[in-house]
């Protein structure tokens, strides 16, 4: 009877746990003062910091209680007396920290799947940076000797590193499809270039349908979308948009054999040492076929420094800007992040190629007009 009565204790000792409304992250401060503040953060729907809470340290030791929430999210610890800040996900298990103040990157929060598979993750990519760090000194030892055949045994394990990183990262997100932190990571990369829309895309669809239903997910698919729009063998997306003489001008009324959109602003540096290289092109070409449409990303009061600019550069094509800065829609429409950026198109507005700039340009323009 007492061994029947026990088991029933336990069971409903084990069910009033798991019923429980709350978890707590509780955890030790390394070598940080009695009074010490550690700042709790969750990151919104625009990935934005948020302050929900504040632990005080005593003893070396800090906790707090949390509701549960369906919610998927991901939150960060800012400790006193760094900038740096500690990830976590809130998954309604009690977590256990370990915060050391003079190494926020050897801190760890564990005690739940997704905690102990993103430290796990972390420590990979650790290790393989300190072997990159540590290679440093060989490689410019290899620079200064001149040692070329060290040189290039040294750059292709990097190489092979960038290769195993990437491959962390995709695992990570394939083996957990219920993280926030996934979505995240698949953006990252999708921005670095590391994965094709296409594969962007894929792992998107990896994941769970609670993740699925984020507002971050929402903003990847839209990014996914762009990219896929404005990459080559694509139909180039339409605009209509502001000339400087303020009339509408849009993309097929520029149109020509070939057409060269030409992303830029006369703030851009760059874009001004590239243009000299667009003019000749252009000059070159103009008669057998090509046309040019720039698209600048001026700030909103800035058009006589954008008029000015196009005459200074002696830019005698079509033109059009909204005056937005990177808020400019067109830029959006074809995901452009940096600038000078172009997009060549043939006579059915299809993207045939982009990014081509100086002697790569000529030659490109060149093989298709000459």
């Amino acid at each position: 009877m007492k061994l029947l009565f026990s088991l029933c204790a336990t069971l409903l000792l084990i069910s009033c746990a798991d019923n429980s409304t709350t978890y707590t992250l509780q955890g030790e401060a390394v070598g940080y003062p009695d009074g010490a503040r550690i700042y709790v953060y969750e990151l919104d729907q625009n990935n934005q910091p948020k302050p929900i809470d504040t632990m005080i340290v005593q003893g070396s030791k800090f906790s707090a209680t949390y509701p549960k929430t369906e919610v998927v999210g991901m939150n960060y610890l800012k400790p006193d007396y760094t900038k740096e800040m500690l990830y976590y996900f809130p998954e309604n298990i009690n977590l256990k920290a370990t915060i050391y103040k003079d190494s926020i990157r050897a801190s760890t929060i564990l005690g739940s799947p997704q905690n102990d598979n993103f430290n796990e993750f972390k420590n990979q990519l650790t290790t393989i940076a300190k072997m990159r760090i540590e290679r440093n000194t060989e490689l410019n030892a290899a620079r200064i000797n001149r040692d070329t055949k060290k040189l290039k045994e040294l750059q292709q394990l990097n190489l092979s590193d960038s290769g195993k990183e990437k491959s962390i990262k995709l695992d990570f997100i394939e083996n957990n499809p219920n993280a926030l932190y996934s979505a995240m990571l698949i953006s990252e990369m999708l921005q670095k270039r590391e994965l094709t829309a296409d594969k962007a895309l894929a792992a998107v669809n990896n994941l769970s349908p609670k993740v699925s239903k984020s507002p971050q997910v929402a903003k990847i698919k839209a990014s996914v979308d762009a990219l896929s729009k404005s990459s080559v063998g694509g139909d180039a997306p339409k605009f209509t948009a502001p000339t400087p003489e303020g009339e509408m001008l849009s993309l097929d009324d520029a149109l020509g054999k070939y057409t060269i959109i030409d992303f830029w602003a006369s703030w851009c540096k760059p874009c001004r040492m590239e243009n000299p290289n667009v003019v000749a092109v252009y000059e070159k070409y103009h008669d057998k076929g090509l046309n040019i449409i720039s698209v600048s990303l001026d700030r909103k009061g800035q058009k006589e420094r954008w008029t000015k600019a196009i005459a200074d550069d002696n830019m005698d094509w079509y033109h059009v800007s909204n005056l937005q800065f990177w808020q400019d829609p067109i830029a959006q429409q074809y995901n452009v992040r940096s600038i000078p950026a172009t997009f060549l198109l043939d006579e059915n507005g299809k993207i045939i190629d982009k990014n081509l700039r100086g002697a790569a340009l000529a030659n490109r323009i060149g093989s298709l007009l000459d």
